[in-house]
């Protein structure tokens, strides 16, 4: 089976709803790229998730959310539009923290998904997974995802562990 048929099967997306999302993104010209796990496996050991995280240019945000409320559904939360779409379990999370704003411009095109797709680069990609696991409002849960995709990136870049803090190199142990 083939990369683009597992992620279909995955997250049982009848809908086509990530191609129709990226459709929406190219055809608006809209400059974004993946972070989160996906965008790890990109850089690592691929593991398996139904979340795509994804950041997009702030001056294009506004018109990022109508495109999206046209298209699918979509949940403002503090730090992230939710889209998502009946037929798919695919959870699309649209990051809206500007912290994360300068990755896109540092991003590359990727093969992932069985798609060529902009990701974080690999120092961008570190430090939101940094933000994430250390922010104590988010789940439990999450944070112990965020850990294990840290883990997964200096697994394959050790270099990266002197970008590292001391306190999250001692929970990796």
């Amino acid at each position: 089976m083939r990369a683009r048929e597992f992620w279909k099967v995955v997250t049982a997306d009848r809908s086509d709803f990530l191609d129709r999302l990226i459709a929406v993104l190219a055809e608006h010209g809209i400059r974004y790229c993946l972070v989160g796990g996906q965008a790890v496996n990109a850089y690592a050991e691929p593991v398996v998730s139904l979340d795509l995280d994804v950041v997009v240019a702030t001056d294009q945000l506004p018109e990022v959310e109508a495109l999206m409320r046209r298209a699918f559904r979509v949940e403002r939360f503090p730090h992230s539009l939710n889209v998502s779409e009946a037929g798919s379990e695919l959870r699309v999370q649209i990051q809206t923290d500007p912290r994360y704003a300068p990755f896109v411009d540092r991003a590359a095109v990727s093969d992932l998904l069985g798609l060529r797709l902009p990701v974080a680069c690999l120092e961008d990609l570190l430090q939101g997974k940094l933000w994430a696991a250390t922010d104590a409002t988010r789940r439990a849960s999450k944070r112990q995802k965020d850990l294990a995709d840290i883990a997964r990136l200096l697994e394959a870049y050790p270099a990266l562990r002197a970008r590292v803090p001391a306190e999250v190199l001692d929970r990796l142990v």
